[in-house]
């Protein structure tokens, strides 16, 4: 189909693909039954895209990109994924409905053709080898190309079946995604969106694997992961806070004082551990005790409210319990010592409509949070 519309006849794309022209047009023809739309105009000077071809051809031709190989078939693509997500034939069996022995074919034949090893066996576990992870890797992203382009041509047709997966960083959670998600379901409330909450390690392998679409949180920088892309929304100002009734809680502490007690902190790495540790190097002062580590916000909250630990975090994070006189804002980290929140893609995204206008809905939630 990718080869029609770059080349605007059957024959031609016959010829490019090493198949008869019969063969291409009956390919054609289950193509169009199956979504119920054609995809081509059919001149006698050649074919043209329709609406629903323009749409479906550069997902193709982007999945071919991943897929790489022409040795490649839809059986052997979903042997390999489903035995990298089960971790055995019998569970990539019942994945698929494929039999065992199909399995084993599948698998070793993609094996031979690419003239690497894919897997190796560990007991009664099958584990996929470095170059079988990238394979698979790449399978993900091309069968996401695959569904996007579907669900596209779908919505042609009048039926909204598009999806959404989001990574959830902990302090997008506290105002910039609600409203955002707020935004977008009041014009496109039959989009499902599924909502991931986690921490960036826990949500980055899924989003390069193609399981997540976007994640939102603390932009890293430098951003090592090469295939991945920022895009920043606003600057978030940490500051230091303490529960109510805590011996620091008349008055403006200083540094010092704040150093004497223990605080609550994100993991080593992160953007907001970061800041805490410049911000008191950078000003002359040894670094607190960090007798607890979470990237909980909820988890930091309860220890800094049951305690004497202090906590840095984001101002929208305890929002509710400031108003509420539960905890009180010690020191506001001055400029300087801010981390950026934003969005994280795969570089290779190529946004559907609606995705396109998720990311709009983030940028706009992001801004009137920033005024």
């Amino acid at each position: 189909m990718a080869k029609i519309a770059e080349l605007g006849t059957v024959n031609a794309a016959a010829a490019a693909v090493n198949l008869s022209q019969p063969a291409i047009t009956q390919a054609l023809s289950r193509l169009e039954a199956m979504l119920g739309l054609p995809l081509f105009e059919r001149r006698h000077d050649g074919m043209i895209p329709t609406r629903a071809g323009d749409v479906l051809a550069p997902r193709i031709i982007t999945a071919l990109a991943h897929i790489q190989s022409p040795h490649v078939t839809m059986s052997r693509l979903r042997a390999l994924l489903a035995l990298a997500e089960t971790g055995s034939y019998a569970g990539a069996g019942q994945e698929t409905g494929l039999s065992l022995p199909s399995i084993h074919r599948a698998v070793n034949d993609l094996a031979l053709a690419l003239r690497r090893p894919l897997v190796v066996r560990r007991g009664k576990f099958v584990i996929t080898t470095e170059a079988g992870n990238q394979l698979a890797r790449e399978f993900r992203l091309a069968r996401v190309e695959l569904e996007a382009g579907l669900s596209e041509v779908e919505a042609l047709r009048g039926y909204e079946t598009r999806r959404i997966a989001i990574g959830a960083m902990p302090l997008s959670r506290a105002r910039v995604l609600p409203a955002a998600v707020a935004r977008f379901l009041s014009r496109r409330p039959q989009v499902k969106l599924t909502i991931v909450e986690g921490s960036r390690a826990e949500l980055v392998e899924p989003l390069r694997n193609g399981s997540l679409d976007v994640i939102v949180g603390a932009l890293r920088d430098p951003l090592i992961e090469e295939d991945l892309v920022q895009r920043p929304l606003f600057d978030d100002a940490p500051a230091i806070f303490a529960r109510k009734g805590h011996p620091l809680g008349e008055g403006i502490p200083t540094l010092a004082q704040m150093a004497n007690y223990p605080f609550c902190l994100a993991p080593r790495g992160t953007p907001l551990r970061d800041s805490f540790e410049r911000y008191f190097t950078e000003n002359g002062q040894a670094l607190p005790e960090v007798p607890v580590e979470s990237g909980s916000a909820l988890m930091i909250r309860q220890v800094m409210m049951n305690s004497d630990f202090l906590a840095l975090l984001s101002p929208d994070q305890m929002q509710v319990e400031v108003q509420a006189g539960w905890v009180r804002e010690l020191a506001r980290l001055p400029h300087g010592y801010e981390r950026t929140i934003g969005m994280t893609t795969r570089a290779s995204l190529r946004p559907t409509e609606v995705q396109a206008e998720f990311f709009a809905d983030l940028q706009a939630a992001s801004t009137e949070i920033a005024e």
